[in-house]
């Protein structure tokens, strides 16, 4: 403490000059603007860092899919080879046909394939299979939910049998909406730093 102490004193001691200097606001501005090059490096590390980001998060939510896709055609085969075997579609086994599940879950996979295919694919049409899957999960979900209320129990247990798909394409529109609007700032970034030069 007593070490302490005589630091602090003879810190006080000698900024006693220098006080004035290091409590004062800066008269003159330390901003000076970046030149051509430098703003072209920015730019372009945050165009590369942007592209990175893309990719990855598309990469990430395409792999999730993926697996959703490889259990729904589990399922499928489990109810061709056993029918009414797997318990969820069990539920439905006085209700509808063993062929209509197996369509239905094969409609859950092409929701799936029709996201990925949006996510992954780098043209101008990528969003309109984005939205083609989310128009295709609705009319899914609307039929597992249509069949889930003729039972005579709702089971909220299966409720990711309407929920999967539907989620799986809005979360992928949901990501590709991110990632254009980031690449959109971006590019007005890089539009702004042609309009500081052309001054």
């Amino acid at each position: 403490m007593k070490r302490l102490a005589r630091r602090w004193k003879n810190v006080s001691s000698d900024g006693e000059d220098d006080s004035e200097d290091n409590f004062s606001l800066p008269t003159t501005s330390d901003f000076h603007p970046i030149d051509t090059e430098e703003q072209e490096e920015l730019v372009r590390s945050l165009e590369r860092s942007q592209a990175q980001q893309s990719r990855f998060w598309r990469r990430v939510f395409s792999g999730l899919l993926c697996c959703f896709m490889a259990f729904l055609i589990f399922s499928i085969h489990g109810q061709t080879t056993m029918p009414w075997e797997l318990r969820y579609h069990a539920y439905f086994m006085y209700e509808i046909e063993s062929w209509i599940v197996i369509a239905a879950d094969w409609a859950g996979v092409f929701v799936c394939a029709m996201t990925i295919a949006g996510l992954l694919h780098c043209s101008r049409s990528h969003r309109w299979w984005l939205w083609f899957s989310c128009y295709s999960g609705v009319l899914l979900a609307v039929f597992w939910l249509y069949n889930m209320l003729k039972l005579a129990k709702f089971r909220w247990d299966i409720i990711w049998l309407p929920l999967g798909p539907l989620s799986g394409a809005g979360f992928g529109l949901y990501v590709d909406h991110l990632m254009n609007e980031s690449s959109e700032e971006v590019k007005k970034l890089r539009n702004y730093m042609y309009s500081y030069k052309s001054r």
